[in-house]
């Protein structure tokens, strides 16, 4: 395959359209908000930190003036902050047309969410499901197409869904746990999007997508809170030498979310060496990912821990009256 030479310069004018960002305070998150601005979209930034999202947020404002940008706190860890979120959001805001599901942890040392998960897979995949669960009806609501952007990593490829320990509570690699997360990410887009068209709803679009190896700060996370410098040391070498700029990274979660020749269903990531670099284009996720009884199970158990259903047959009727 080779890349599609999509940049922000072909993003659509976003005017009078409502996005919401996960972990827009940083990273990839960060890139992806100033983009949108750019083009004129309402963005909700969505932050554990707001008040570093609030910092972030003025410097957007001094490179785009005009940009509306609105920081609300979301904690993906904690059930509670979530349904809060969502709450607020549907109070404000009659329109969404975009859920980039951007925000995550890497590699880390084994810790638990609010509601006892283990972190990676709680935050990555079950936070994200729940979102974007809460916030289903005013997707659909919503005059036009809509999108809902997973963002996964090449990582996903080595990963598997361990049921019979999804918490890693018996045995813990943070790796193998971060290859369960983003496996888990592709797994629900793909199931999203395959849900929403056997219920005939097709105004919803559901995609995945990977930065490639992008410099951010999600990788100096894992070596900080296990205060190892030699890895840190190590990290900030491979990001020196390898990895492509975050404002590149973001590229695929753009494209998805904006590009005009994507559908339901795909998945978007770089198109240079080795998928890790280059522009966005439309390739093959593992094996794995699609894996439709896997999913199925995946879903069913996201539901039950997270108490959030999709209630796809009264959508279709609402959406057809």
């Amino acid at each position: 395959m080779t890349d599609t030479g999509w940049t922000t310069e072909r993003m659509p004018d976003m005017t009078e359209k409502t996005v919401v960002v996960t972990g827009a305070n940083s990273g990839l998150g960060y890139e992806v908000t100033r983009a949108l601005a750019r083009k004129g979209a309402t963005v909700v930034m969505a932050c554990r930190r707001t008040n570093h999202a609030k910092t972030v947020k003025g410097r957007i404002l001094t490179e785009v003036p005009d940009a509306t940008l609105d920081v609300r706190e979301l904690d993906l860890a904690d059930r509670e902050s979530i349904r809060s979120f969502a709450e607020n959001f549907e109070a404000d805001y009659d329109n969404l047309h975009v859920l980039c599901n951007n925000a995550g942890v890497m590699a880390i040392p084994r810790r638990e969410t609010e509601d006892g998960y283990e972190m990676q897979f709680g935050v990555n995949h079950l936070g994200h499901f729940a979102l974007t669960g809460l916030l289903f009806d005013r997707l659909l609501e919503t005059p036009g197409e809509t999108r809902v952007v997973t963002q996964s990593s090449g990582v996903h490829e080595r990963g598997d869904i361990n049921f019979e320990d999804l918490h890693g509570e018996q045995e813990y690699d943070k790796w193998d746990a971060y290859a369960q997360s983003k496996l888990a990410n592709v797994l629900f887009a793909y199931e999203l999007d395959r849900r929403l068209d056997e219920a005939g709803i097709d105004n919803v679009l559901s995609l995945a997508c990977h930065p490639g190896y992008a410099s951010t700060n999600l990788q100096r996370r894992g070596p900080e809170q296990e205060g190892s410098r030699i890895r840190l040391w190590m990290m900030r070498l491979a990001n020196a030498v390898f990895a492509q700029s975050a404002e590149r990274g973001a590229l695929p979660m753009l494209y998805a979310a904006t590009g005009e020749d994507v559908m339901g269903g795909e998945y978007v990531g770089p198109g240079g060496l080795m998928n890790m670099r280059g522009l966005p284009e439309i390739q093959p996720s593992s094996d794995r990912s699609y894996d439709e009884q896997m999913a199925d199970r995946l879903w069913e158990i996201s539901s039950d821990l997270t108490g959030v259903t999709y209630d796809f047959a009264q959508a279709k009727a609402a959406d057809d009256d």
